[in-house]
This record gives structure tokens, sequence and C-alpha cells, in this order.
């Protein structure tokens, strides 16, 4: 049933107005807007929906990753852009002091958007 069906992603945000700026002057995404939603134009041809939600709640997980081939790279320009990028210092589980995670697995990255939504860079071929 779903084989060849293009699905797609959607995640809320509590201010459309903040959101579409932030995606695109800091993460440079092609966003349009429609019917009170944005539409976030993925390179792959995919596409991702976000939607207003006034009583909006985070996620306490990743709910984008965007895959980059420097993490390193893209922290440092995103921090110049104002991205401020999530620093974890749990006992199995600890970040740099730029927020990168390289301990096992590719490096990663954390951060939020203007609603709080954890966002991730991740390293990837």
């Amino acid at each position: 049933m779903f084989k060849n069906n293009r699905a797609f992603s959607g995640f809320a945000v509590s201010d459309i107005a903040k959101a579409k700026e932030f995606y695109i002057q800091i993460l440079g995404l092609e966003v349009t807007e429609t019917n009170g939603m944005l539409e976030l134009q993925i390179a792959n041809g995919s596409k991702v929906i976000v939607y207003p939600k006034p009583n909006h709640i985070p996620a306490t997980f990743t709910i984008l990753n965007f895959p980059v081939s420097d993490v390193e790279q893209a922290v440092n320009e995103l921090s110049k852009a104002g991205v401020q990028f999530e620093i974890y210092n749990e006992t199995n589980f600890k970040t740099d002091a730029r927020g990168i995670f390289s301990a096992q697995g590719p490096k990663i990255a954390w951060f939020k958007d203007p609603a709080g939504n954890i966002m991730s860079v991740i390293e990837s071929d």
C-alpha cells in the first residue's frame, strides 16, 4: 500500500514567522508557506511540513537530522550565525565544549530551533 508512496515528515512550532526566518536565514533552506504552514524543501526532493501549534511542547529527542560532510565546519558556520549547540555531560554521553559528540558512530552535534525542537548536523559521506 505504501511502497511507492512519497511519505513526508512534519513537526510543530509555536511561532511560524520565527521558524520561517530561522530555517531561511540561519539554515539556508528553501521554504514555502501555504495555508499557515511551512514546507521545508530538502535537497533530495523530500519535504518536511512545519505547522503551528499554540501549546507546542518540544520533543526531548532529535526530530530532524541534517547530514553534512564535515560536522566541525557546520558547527563553526552555524555558531557564527548565532546557533547555540547543546552541551551534554552525562556519564556515558559527553560532547566537547562546542557540542560535538564523537565517542561512537559518526560525529554529531545538536541544536534547537526557535520553538525548542532538537535538530542535528551529523557527519555523513
